[in-house]
């Protein structure tokens, strides 16, 4: 079974559920991933915790809305 990350790809992780931070992937292995950071280190951690892209992660950062980019009708200012 392929892992949907190759090694040398980079990925996205969120650290204590608030925090998108941009990984490489340095080794892949069933279903676990060694990876490190942009500014050095690495951990081991299971795909579930990976994201292709950065709007990716932050969409699963508990109590995250995304900015609106339209106005409603019924928006106005007091």
């Amino acid at each position: 079974m392929a892992g949907k990350f190759k090694a040398g790809e980079t990925a996205y992780i969120l650290e204590s559920n608030r925090i998108v931070r941009e990984v490489t992937i340095a080794r892949a292995s069933g279903g676990m991933y060694l990876i490190r950071f942009v500014d050095g280190g690495g951990i081991q951690v299971k795909e579930h915790r990976l994201y292709k892209t950065k709007e990716e992660a932050e969409s699963n950062i508990p109590g995250f809305k995304p900015e609106r980019t339209g106005r409603s009708p019924y928006d106005y200012d007091h």
